[in-house]
């Protein structure tokens, strides 16, 4: 056998299983899960509000988060197709399918505007024009002003961009309502000031890769201190937001007892990060900001069922 043809025998061909793994990957499940989290809880907020008779709550809640999945996934496959070229330098995204070949970027293309277009015609049909509307919004934010256009060219990237995962609770509410009300808007509020806090914490911990990539996120092209103290801003501002729910009288006691105790368990691992800016802190207090975010909406939750 000549030298060409053992390269060419020792080119592994993907198989179906590690095709489905890579499809499923490439649509972020990790991420997926808590914006379906905030959108199931918007949802079940609104319907408390402005009940529904029990079959049409139940078809609109299998819709929701139905046509959230095909939202969500499509707009991950659509950031992992643009951003196939930085993907390759940083560590943390070199195993994606596309650096590693298991998907080809046009696969991956196919797959993103399948799922997104799919998620709209679920949620028209199902839902209401505005949930759908919503939700393209939401996708077309994400995949065209954060990652095209804001992610390689301002600081200010996952601040701006951060409005992208802020807008499920919207789509949420108003799949039950055909509109919108305050509560929705501060569940939007919540969400954008919690990302800044949650992805620096991260950055702080892979801010070589964003260098690498050229990729202007805070940490990497400022200094850790400044960072830090950055995070420790947008805790308090989210937490000061979480608690304007109960201010409006949107939430009960339990809502307003858990955002508390769940505010100053942020708040402390923010200030402690800002104090002694350590990897372990900074992979903790990223850690804590994910169950914060779950928890919370989770309380709104039980606070409207109770």
């Amino acid at each position: 056998m000549v030298a060409g043809e053992v390269g060419a025998a020792e080119i592994a061909v993907p198989s179906r299983s590690e095709k489905i793994s890579a499809y499923v990957a490439v649509t972020k499940p990790r991420i997926m899960s808590l914006l379906l989290v905030t959108t199931l809880a918007a949802l079940l907020i609104a319907a408390r509000q402005h009940p529904l008779p029990t079959l049409t709550l139940w078809r609109v809640l299998v819709a929701t988060i139905g046509g959230g999945v095909l939202a969500s996934g499509g707009a991950a496959a659509l950031n992992c197709y643009i951003d196939r070229d930085i993907d390759v330098v940083m560590a943390r995204t070199r195993r994606r399918a596309i650096p590693t070949g298991t998907l080809s970027p046009r696969e991956v293309l196919i797959f993103g505007l399948s799922l997104t277009a799919l998620s709209v015609v679920v949620l028209l049909i199902f839902t209401n024009p505005l949930a759908a509307v919503l939700a393209f919004l939401g996708n077309f934010y994400y995949v065209v002003i954060y990652t095209l256009w804001l992610k390689r060219s301002t600081t200010q990237n996952i601040v701006i961009g951060g409005v992208a995962g802020a807008i499920p609770p919207l789509v949420g509410w108003a799949a039950v309502t055909g509109g919108l009300a305050l509560p929705a808007f501060l569940l939007f509020v919540i969400i954008t000031y919690w990302t800044p806090a949650h992805f620096w914490s991260l950055a702080l911990l892979v801010r070589g890769d964003y260098s690498r990539a050229h990729v202007p996120m805070l940490p990497s092209v400022t200094s850790q201190t400044h960072a830090r103290w950055q995070i420790l801003v947008y805790a308090l501002l989210v937490v000061i937001a979480s608690l304007l729910l109960g201010a409006v009288h949107a939430m009960g006691a339990i809502y307003i007892g858990g955002a508390i105790v769940l505010g100053a368990t942020f708040l402390g691992f923010a200030v402690t990060l800002a104090a002694r800016g350590t990897a372990r802190l900074a992979r903790r207090t990223f850690l804590f900001s994910n169950l914060y975010l779950a928890a919370l909406f989770a309380v709104m939750v039980i606070d409207r069922l109770v």
